[in-house]
């Protein structure tokens, strides 16, 4: 094997091990000690027939959860969302992102 061939090996290697760890890093599996109250707000109107409320998201920022209100979506044929869920675990509460199923 040729050095410039030796050298772009461990420059791809490099990458996909980077690329790896910083996937890995955004997981948000952030603990907190209390489970933090949802916001209460007023459902806006659909705005067309067919579209999919997707409920509010948590999302860590600045060292703390901060809530997002729903929105309303576009259906995806053959496919459902699965809303967003906190769980309790030994470490304390992790929220589970929202998804399409």
């Amino acid at each position: 094997m040729s050095q410039k061939m030796k050298t772009l090996l461990k420059i791809g290697l490099f990458f996909a091990l980077a690329g790896s760890l910083l996937l890995q890093s955004c997981y948000g599996g952030y603990y907190v000690s209390y489970r933090p109250a949802e916001p209460v707000y007023v459902r806006p109107a659909a705005p067309y027939n067919g579209a999919v409320w997707i409920e509010g998201e948590w999302v860590w920022r600045g060292g703390r959860y901060v809530y997002f209100n729903g929105h309303w979506a576009a259906a995806r044929p053959g496919h459902v969302y699965v809303r967003g869920y906190w769980t309790k675990t030994g470490r304390g509460y992790v929220w589970h992102h929202g998804y399409w199923r």
